[in-house]
């Protein structure tokens, strides 16, 4: 069954991804009109993440906001399948990086840390592999069907780019530390973990969240580099990259020290232009469930 759902799909996306940018991007007017017209995929989660964290805006603005994230996450998904044929060059003009000088200086001594949010075009954060050295790695949430998960491997292996899982990602900066190789691994740190799991509750979009903190634990485990990402749309089909250093050594900071950072870059991001978020993400489902010693 998973090979025939491959079969059937693969091709509408191979088609997709050599689309024209004029038609790519008409059709995906086209399955924005469907997704949030007809549909209407999690509008209602959309609507009351954004009444949640946004209490001060008009119900007007939070509409505004809302119909402008459908349109980026239709962009967004799109972009992922174009990238099956996109070149070196053309993700170089379309991916551009501010400061690619922060990384490539802290790479000759650190093993780095990336962390980003589901903001903007993730998808090619891949693509800074271009720029730097040391070898790429993206901890990546597997795919149950087997076909599409080679799939998203191969797509984003494009840039020289290794996927891993979060459960290989120590035992990997561990090898690489004992063959002195320094390796850079970018992480989507904004997800929301099992409550009952939760090591750290924090204030993040003014709401109290349960919180992973794997990034930080590594880091100060492995006196890792830690680096934000901050990636801003520019236009229809172009971001901007820039760094932010969060710590050059991790040993050397306190507890929580690096998740908060992160929380705070992540915010401060989604403020200046909220329509840019996964706003379909639950990510305050847990917020009624915040433990005593948090509170």
């Amino acid at each position: 069954m998973q090979l025939l759902v491959f079969i059937l799909v693969y091709p509408l996306l191979w088609l997709i991804s050599i689309l024209p940018y004029r038609l790519f991007y008409g059709f995906s007017d086209f399955v924005f009109f469907w997704v949030y017209r007809v549909v209407g995929y999690r509008k209602d989660v959309v609507r009351q993440n954004l009444e949640l964290v946004f209490p001060e805006k008009t119900e007007a603005e939070i509409k505004d906001i809302q119909k402008k994230f459908y349109h980026h996450m239709c962009d967004m998904f799109l972009e992922m399948v174009k990238t099956m044929h996109l070149s070196k060059e053309e993700v170089k003009k379309r991916y551009t990086v501010k400061n690619i000088e922060v990384i490539q200086e802290i790479e000759k001594k650190k093993t780095i840390l990336v962390v980003c949010s589901h903001y903007a075009n993730w998808e090619w954060n891949v693509s800074m592999n271009n720029y730097v050295s040391s070898k790429g790695y993206a901890v990546y949430q597997k795919i149950s069907n087997t076909y599409f998960d080679r799939w998203i491997k191969n797509v984003r292996a494009r840039w020289n780019t290794t996927l891993i899982t979060k459960e290989e990602t120590a035992k990997t900066v561990l090898l690489n530390y004992k063959n002195n190789v320094t390796g850079i691994f970018g992480m989507v740190s904004d997800q929301s973990p099992q409550w009952h799991r939760a090591h750290y509750w924090a204030e993040f979009m003014g709401v109290k969240v349960p919180v992973i903190n794997g990034a930080e634990s590594l880091a100060r485990k492995m006196d890792l580099a830690v680096v934000f990402l901050k990636v801003s749309k520019v236009k229809r089909g172009y971001y901007n990259a820039e760094f932010i250093p969060i710590t050059t050594a991790g040993s050397s900071t306190e507890k929580n020290e690096i998740t908060d950072e992160f929380l705070r870059l992540a915010e401060q991001q989604i403020r200046e232009q909220p329509e840019y978020y996964l706003w379909t993400h639950r990510r305050w489902k847990h917020r009624d469930k915040v433990p005593v010693e948090f509170q």
